[in-house]
Order: structure tokens, then sequence, then C-alpha cells
């Protein structure tokens, strides 16, 4: 048992060095600074007036957080991306890079049948079990996107003992 409790104490330790969400205040923190606090991006973009930061936390977590850095290299705002606002912006005939740009990494993919395409899903802070999903073609354009309920929140028929 001590063994055990001693393992969980090193493990934790070794993930309190880097944090979830950024900082409450980053604004002017440096691009080294935010990298020590959330660890390394999945994804570094230029972005007008500076570059962009992207912290996918999936596949089962529910935000994506971009930090804006300017041209300096310091941090100007942060956002949360996986949003409904975000959502409404997601429309038939996008590009896959044009989703990226809006939302972050998807956190599950699934590929369809057929050779159709595949399935971006996105797990976010809501107060339903739901998901928003996006189903890319294979010209890798948007052909629809909406509401999904993910795997965990599905009934499953119970099969009763006899």
């Amino acid at each position: 048992m001590r063994l055990f409790i001693g393992l969980v104490i090193a493990v934790s330790g070794l993930t309190a060095c880097t944090g979830y969400a950024p900082a409450a205040s980053p604004t002017g923190m440096t691009a080294d600074q935010v990298i020590a606090q959330m660890g390394a991006p999945e994804t570094r973009r230029s972005v007008e007036g500076g570059s962009r930061l992207e912290y996918p936390r999936g596949p089962f977590g529910l935000h994506t957080w971009f930090v804006y850095l300017d041209a300096s290299g310091r941090v100007v705002r942060t956002e949360q991306a996986l949003t409904e606002r975000n959502f409404l912006n997601i429309n038939p005939g996008m590009g896959q890079d044009e989703v990226r740009y809006v939302l972050g990494r998807p956190g599950e993919v699934y590929t369809l049948g057929r050779s159709r395409g595949v399935v971006w899903s996105y797990r976010y802070e809501n107060p339903f079990c739901r998901w928003y999903q996006v189903e890319i073609g294979q010209d890798q354009k948007v052909r629809s996107a909406g509401y999904g309920e993910p795997p965990e929140c599905r009934r499953r028929d119970r099969v009763p003992f006899p």
C-alpha cells in the first residue's frame, strides 16, 4: 500500500509541472513562460500580428486553449476555442484547415466507410452529454456539422439475468 501511495505522489509531482489552462492573468507573459507553465503546444501557427499557441486538452478534455502572442512574443490574449459561438462558424464547403483554425485539433477522428471521409469530434463544456462533430469528405471539405452524443453517454440495452 505504501508503494502505491508513493507512486501516486510521484506521478502527481510530475504532472504539477504543467498546467491545464493558461495563467489567470497571462497578458505580457513570454512564449517561454507560457510553455513552462502549460507545456509544449500541439500547434504553433502564424496569425495576423503575431502567432498563436494551441493547447487541445483531449481526447476527453473539454477545452482547447489558444494563446495569442504579439510580434515580440508576448501574450496579448487567450481564448477557449470550443464554444457554441465558434461551432456556428463551421459551415459546409469549408476546408479542413479552416476548421482547424477555428476549433483546433479534434479530440477524436473516425474514418467513415466506403471512403466517404472522416468525422472529427470535439468534446466541450456544456450541461448536456454531447459533443460537436464535423464530417470531412474525401475532398477535405466540410460536408456537414452538428451535435451528437458521445459513446459514453449512449444507453446500453441491458439483458436481464435469468
